[in-house]
């Protein structure tokens, strides 16, 4: 099967698939669907984007399984459907749905379908190089140009490691401005950044992918976090002089001890859940990336413990005021953490920026806003604790 999807052309890998799957595993249909970039619909892959109906992603079959990340066997009257989710390393894609006459579908047959969906998410992340297909089917509308822009920055949605598990979203999805996360694990760290916006549209997602793409080349050559800091700064200085800057939060985490190095440069807010009590973890305020010239950085230190959920909030979540003049982040965050704590991180992002929908009490949003939820898991064998 994977030799078969390596062979085939990237715009005809998913009817690869169905090829085998009618071929090998009796099925009567296949469909891939891809879930959109607000997570709130799954956009059925056809030959021209947008022909055929999306379904929820919320409250539907198919999204019942993208949601638990579980299979999901239907019976439909003349047969069955089996709706698998795929994922790549807790990053959820989309759903392929499988289709079975009356009498033909076999319980064992569930195994071989997961690992059909599995080794599909795998080269979906490959294709992607080379074709517009998935990712004219995530689209339930068109992006603005800064959206597009933003979006491709992004290295993911969701993350699993044994260590921990991550999900971020973006909102409204189709027309942010600023707002971005970034991350990247090696054996022993994660290595995480979220930053707010500035400005507006292209000039916003210009700023931020320069801010970006600095830290990745200064982390890629393997510099302190100290030191990438400085030369995102030095980088938007020198092409702004300080009319544009960046707000940003970095972060180092130890994978053995969860040890975490942070420097709070204007940023986002991290909020810690730990043992059912919410609270915004204070961290020393430094200048934000580009403000001035020659800014030196300084890491804060602290660790986080084995069932720790850290929330990292941008503006355009903690500053909403409800109706009544109420600011998210004072009584709603906290409700809002502990109505979805038994959510996995990759759908808790999703019902937060639901749940600050609501707090708006229907007004529309005067700024784009960012959730990354992280679960720490800790190193199996080594020392978490209290420093």
């Amino acid at each position: 099967m994977e030799r078969e999807l390596r062979d085939a052309a990237p715009h005809e890998l998913f009817e690869k698939v169905r090829d085998v799957l009618t071929r090998d595993h009796g099925a009567r249909s296949a469909e891939l669907l891809m879930a959109d970039y607000a997570s709130a619909r799954l956009q059925p892959v056809t030959a021209q984007p947008f022909t055929a109906e999306s379904v929820s992603a919320l409250d539907s079959p198919e999204g019942r399984a993208f949601g638990s990340q579980q299979p999901h066997v239907v019976d439909v009257g003349d047969g069955v459907v089996v709706h698998l989710p795929v994922s790549v390393r807790g990053d959820r894609q989309g759903v392929l749905s499988v289709g079975y006459a009356a009498g033909a579908y076999d319980p064992a047959l569930l195994g071989p379908l997961t690992d059909v969906a599995a080794a599909l998410g795998h080269e979906i992340l490959v294709a992607d190089r080379d074709t517009d297909v998935f990712l004219q089917a995530r689209r339930a509308k068109r992006l603005t140009l800064a959206a597009e822009m933003q979006w491709q920055l992004l290295p993911g949605r969701a993350c699993s490691r044994p260590e921990y598990d991550l999900g971020a979203q973006l909102e409204p999805a189709y027309a942010i401005f600023g707002d971005c996360f970034d991350w990247s694990a090696s054996a022993d760290h994660l290595t995480l950044t979220v930053n707010n916006g500035m400005g507006e549209g292209i000039d916003a997602a210009l700023l931020t992918s320069l801010a970006v793409s600095a830290l990745r080349n200064a982390r890629r050559a393997g510099l302190g976090l100290e030191d990438q800091a400085a030369l995102a700064d030095q980088a938007l200085y020198g092409q702004y002089q300080g009319r544009l800057h960046l707000p940003m939060l970095l972060l180092r985490f130890a994978l053995d001890t969860g040890e975490v190095e942070v420097i709070d440069a204007g940023s986002p807010r991290l909020w810690r859940l730990r043992g059912g009590a919410v609270e915004q973890v204070a961290l020393e305020a430094q200048l934000p990336l580009g403000m001035f010239e020659d800014s030196v950085y300084t890491c804060q230190r602290f660790r986080v413990l084995p069932g720790d959920r850290l929330f990292f909030l941008s503006d355009g979540v903690y500053d909403v005021m409800s109706p009544a003049g109420e600011p998210y982040s004072r009584h709603a965050l906290s409700r809002a953490v502990m109505n979805t704590r038994l959510l996995p991180p990759s759908q808790v992002p999703r019902a937060l920026l639901e749940l600050l929908a609501g707090h708006r009490g229907g007004i529309e949003a005067a700024d784009d806003a960012m959730v990354l939820c992280l679960d720490w898991h800790g190193r199996a064998g080594t020392e978490q604790g209290e420093p």
